[in-house]
């Protein structure tokens, strides 16, 4: 650290807990808080109440949670294949040609979400319009770059000298991306998988233009509930979305663990 006194350290660890708790933590226990309150009419609520946590856990918030995990799953399936596959064919390119690609792959992080959504839904409204497919296809466009760029680092760090001893050993291409690249790569294929599972729960712009009414996202159902004032419910049907999304993450976070010893 550029900090050598103890006292030093200590002030800036001391510094960057109590922002990070203001930004991070102080939103989320007002949000964890409000989902099992009564009442809020004052500084503090009123009363505690599970009632509110049994309602997001049923109904029409209770579908739509199912909705926003399938399309999150989906996307996130369709996002790891085709930015893995990517990923390893632009390596093949020229050096020129592969950071073209490189910044055509990654320009959506650049691009609002709105845009996208407003782009996916000009592009194929005649074809899957009121369709679930078409909030997926919103979902990949958003979460793809992550993955693409994951698994790009992913295999920049792999020894390219793998791949031609067991070229060299008779192995064909489809026995070495099986055995060795795929393997070698399974903690970043994990770990972009729960990027794009995480983004695409949360997604919440590019939904809201190309969403039928059959397949609403919590998110968008969050968005509903807090445009009809319905703050307190709108934060238990969060809480659960939160939960949902950290119970996929340490899952994955457990798996790639085990990946990455083996």
């Amino acid at each position: 650290m550029l900090v050598w006194s103890r006292r030093g350290r200590w002030l800036v660890w001391g510094s960057t807990v109590l922002i990070a708790a203001v930004v991070f933590g102080l939103p989320l226990a007002t949000i964890a808080v409000a989902g099992f309150s009564r009442q809020w009419s004052g500084a503090l609520p009123t009363g505690l109440t599970l009632g509110r946590l049994v309602d997001a856990l049923s109904g029409n918030d209770l579908a739509s949670l199912s909705v926003s995990v399938q399309t999150a799953a989906a996307a996130s399936a369709v996002s790891i294949v085709v930015g893995s596959w990517a990923a390893m064919s632009v390596r093949a390119l020229p050096r020129g040609a592969r950071g073209v690609l490189d910044a055509a792959f990654l320009l959506p992080i650049a691009v609002p979400s709105v845009v996208m959504g407003l782009g996916v839904l000009a592009a194929f409204n005649t074809v899957l319009s009121g369709t679930a497919v078409i909030v997926i296809v919103a979902h990949v466009a958003l979460v793809l770059p992550f993955t693409y760029a994951s698994v790009s680092a992913g295999l920049d760090r792999l020894d390219p000298l793998l791949a031609h001893v067991a070229a060299s050993l008779g192995a064909g291409p489809a026995t070495i991306l099986r055995r060795i690249t795929l393997p070698l790569l399974a903690p970043s294929l994990l770990a972009s998988g729960g990027l794009a599972f995480a983004l695409s729960m949360g997604e919440l712009g590019a939904t809201s233009f190309v969403y039928p009414p059959t397949w609403q996202t919590l998110p968008v159902t969050i968005g509903a509930l807090t445009g009809r004032g319905s703050v307190l419910q709108a934060s238990a049907v969060a809480v659960v979305l939160l939960v949902t999304t950290l119970l996929v993450l340490v899952g994955l976070s457990a798996v790639r663990t085990r990946a990455s010893y083996r």
